[in-house]
């Protein structure tokens, strides 16, 4: 079966954020644009956290927060010592 959210298909998303954030952009919205694939995946949640690095490297503050905010929505019942959740949270306040 092909799945949009094969850990696989996302690895080109995150390759782009070291240097090209409108490239990372498109590939983390593809993951979200096909979500009916797999709705349960944890890949959907982690695309919003990189749609949020994407706008930050590419210089829009506004959108990397608003980016972030649906982040840790859909985080919001995790738990508090997740490295993810904290290099996130870490990463929005320097936005501030």
């Amino acid at each position: 079966m092909d799945r949009i959210v094969d850990p696989v298909v996302a690895l080109p998303s995150y390759s782009h954020l070291s240097s090209d954030g409108l490239e990372a952009a498109k590939e983390f919205q593809r993951i979200l644009d096909n979500r009916y694939r797999d709705p349960f995946s944890p890949l959907y949640s982690l695309a919003h956290l990189g749609l949020a690095r994407a706008a930050a490297l590419t210089g829009d503050a506004a959108r990397s927060r608003t980016h972030y905010q649906d982040f840790f929505a859909l985080w919001k019942d995790a738990d508090s010592d997740s490295p993810v959740l904290q290099q996130a949270k870490k990463e929005y306040e320097e936005l501030r």
